[in-house]
């Protein structure tokens, strides 16, 4: 039974909850004084594109930060599931290309989403696909698991799980329909030090009550013959063989970058914090503090997660047979009254900051590439009321989703249904961002086939995956492999298909104009990596971030953990 809550920790709670909303109200008026009557689309989607790197990192990093790590990296930690820190680290990594490689390009074309990117580098039918694809992601990932998780942990809190979910939603709703972009990221950064110090807290009260690193490690040797494997190797192991169902390394080293390529180099939620920078080099550097601080996870949402578990076989702790409850469990049972409170109070705020993050690039979208090209004369404060009205109607949608995604996950772990359902999406919008950049001959042709053939094999497996959960798709059958192979395999396989048509069909049209691809492409061989050199600080702090990337898959491998 989980514990109670006190007054104490109620009165913390809401007095949290107070200070996001006047923080977010703050920074709205100081905003809107600033501009007066200059208020408009800018300023509202893309924070007056003045903010720092300091912003930019924090944001990056506390928008990312969702149901997906407070509740199910945690409960993966919990499985014994540690390759899902794979993909936090290799975040790390990715980001280092968003900075170095995409980011001069954004900027420099003063677009204000990918859609828009997308329409300039190739054609107004890919600008379609992507903001189309993008919302539906959104609806299928973001959005719907993120008020999932908020309600599970009001739940944990005794709240019924609809009402948590409402209240998750309409909380959310207010400051992001008011303040845009700008009070969005200002929250998170203040969030984002709640994350850290409060999943902080919870390992140190964790592996207190376990006596220590040395007590835990106690725990998992006791349990190695009840297990039935060796508990050490497998909860303290980045890597799984190439035959593992859920996280072989092929798939961890070729098949998760396709999907950070297009999460964290060409996603709208993502991206639109950077196109906020102040110039490049804030950009680059936002791109770069978020990298380091993507290290975090493992040992702040993970680790917690892995304690958890064996706190469950020392009888200290219950999870209910559901993983997922680790951290909110821990949080609930072992925090003093008081750090209890601030914490959950962080925890459903780190949420909401996610969701409202999303509302904002989904509105974003909705209003800047459908509404304003339908109607090319909107005023700057129609589109912001457009905008705002656009997040009502997407709380909707994602409320009415939840319960075929609770089918969706019969059997895995938030996280590895995320990643999932971006394997299925991401591959050809990768293929045609990544491939575009470097590639002149590709053109508009070429991209909509690649990303419709994409479209339908991704599809295709998302409807035969959800069937076979249900046993409906015979077993043994070409379509039970074709819904059965490993998520991270069939990413690979797709973006090498969608890749291929991107290639040959572009070949059987015309090569766009030079003045065409003029900053949508790499013009020189010297344009690229523009400013990598020792004597820029980024260089040495890439490295820096790299070094510590492998020191990490190092100490976590077989070699050094497994027996």
């Amino acid at each position: 039974m989980f514990a109670t809550l006190s007054t104490i920790d109620l009165a913390i709670i809401a007095a949290y909850f107070i200070v996001v909303f006047l923080l977010a109200g703050w920074v709205t008026i100081q905003e809107r004084r600033a501009k007066a009557q200059n208020y408009g689309s800018q300023d509202y989607f893309l924070g007056g594109k003045n903010l720092g790197w300091f912003v930019i990192g924090a944001s990056l990093f506390a928008s990312n930060i969702g149901s997906e790590h407070l509740v199910g990296l945690a409960g993966s930690g919990a499985r014994g599931d540690m390759p899902a820190a794979q993909f936090e680290l290799l975040a790390s990594l990715i980001l280092m290309l968003l900075g170095w490689v995409f980011v001069p390009f954004y900027i420099k074309s003063g677009v204000f989403t990918m859609p828009e990117f997308l329409e300039r580098r190739y054609s107004p039918g890919a600008r379609t696909y992507l903001s189309v694809i993008s919302i539906i992601a959104y609806v299928m990932t973001k959005i719907s698991i993120t008020i999932f998780a908020g309600a599970l942990v009001f739940e944990v809190m005794g709240v019924p799980f609809w009402t948590g979910a409402m209240i998750v939603v309409i909380a959310t709703g207010i400051y992001t329909i008011f303040g845009g972009l700008r009070a969005v990221v200002y929250t998170d950064m203040m969030q984002m030090f709640v994350l850290v110090g409060g999943a902080v807290a919870a390992t140190f009260y964790g592996l207190e009550a376990l006596g220590g690193w040395e007590g835990m490690m106690t725990v998992f040797h006791e349990a190695d013959q009840s297990l039935g494997y060796v508990s050490e190797s497998r909860f303290f192991n980045l890597w799984r063989p190439m035959s593992d169902p859920d996280f072989p390394w092929t798939g961890i080293l070729f098949g998760a970058p396709i999907l950070g390529v297009w999460y964290w180099c060409t996603d709208q939620f993502i991206v639109q914090r950077v196109l906020s920078a102040k110039d490049i080099s804030n950009a680059r550097k936002g791109t770069l503090f978020g990298g380091f601080l993507k290290i975090l996870p493992l040992f702040i949402f993970v680790i917690p997660g892995v304690i958890a578990f064996a706190l469950s076989q020392k009888g200290l702790l219950s999870l209910d047979g559901d993983p997922d409850k680790a951290l909110p469990a821990m949080i609930t049972d072992f925090l003093p009254p008081g750090l209890k409170g601030l914490i959950l109070a962080g925890l459903l705020a780190a949420l909401m900051s996610s969701l409202s993050s999303v509302f904002n690039s989904c509105s974003t979208l909705f209003t800047i590439d459908f509404y304003k090209k339908w109607k090319s004369t909107s005023s700057e404060r129609e589109l912001v009321f457009v905008g705002q009205a656009a997040t009502v109607v997407l709380v909707g949608i994602s409320l009415a989703w939840i319960p075929f995604m609770r089918v969706m996950m019969e059997g895995s772990s938030f996280y590895q249904y995320l990643q999932s359902i971006q394997a299925y999406i991401s591959p050809p919008i990768a293929a045609a961002f990544l491939l575009g950049l470097f590639i002149k001959r590709i053109n508009a042709k070429g991209a909509i086939w690649s990303l419709w053939t994409g479209f339908f094999l991704g599809i295709a497996r998302l409807i035969l995956e959800f069937q076979k959960n249900l046993g409906n798709v015979a077993e043994g059958s070409l379509l039970y492999y074709y819904a059965d192979i490993n998520f991270l395999h069939f990413a690979i396989v797709l973006f090498v298909i969608c890749s291929i048509v991107l290639i040959l069909m572009s070949l059987l049209a015309p090569q766009d104009s030079p003045e065409k691809l003029k900053n949508v492409t790499y013009e020189k061989p010297e344009d690229r990596l523009t400013g990598f050199s020792p004597a820029n600080t980024d260089f040495w702090l890439t490295l820096l971030l790299i070094a510590a990337i492998l020191t990490l898959w190092i100490v976590f491998s077989p070699l050094v953990m497994g027996r």
